[in-house]
């Protein structure tokens, strides 16, 4: 019998600090419309990650899923890394 977590949300973004311990920022991008304009603005979301094993670093590409509360900020963790930072 396979563990199902139900439906979570998963969003891809860039690792912008790695200076916490097993705690990621990732910064999320996305096109939003203006509704009288027409024109698309991009609105950025940071978000605080679990990294347990700290792997990530600045720069990398990685996808991160909303998971339970574990601590005061962090309700996501960092699933993949899709792409390392050019070093």
């Amino acid at each position: 019998m396979s563990e199902q977590k139900g439906n979570r949300r998963t969003l891809t973004g860039i690792v912008v600090s790695d200076k916490m311990d097993k705690t990621v920022v990732v910064e999320v991008e996305r096109f939003v419309q203006n509704r009288q304009f027409k024109k698309y603005t991009t609105r950025r979301n940071r978000y605080k990650a679990h990294d347990e094993q700290n792997l990530c670093r600045v720069g990398d590409r990685v996808m991160i899923e909303e998971t339970r509360p574990i601590s005061r900020d962090k309700r996501w963790r960092v699933q993949r890394t899709i792409e390392k930072s050019p070093e």
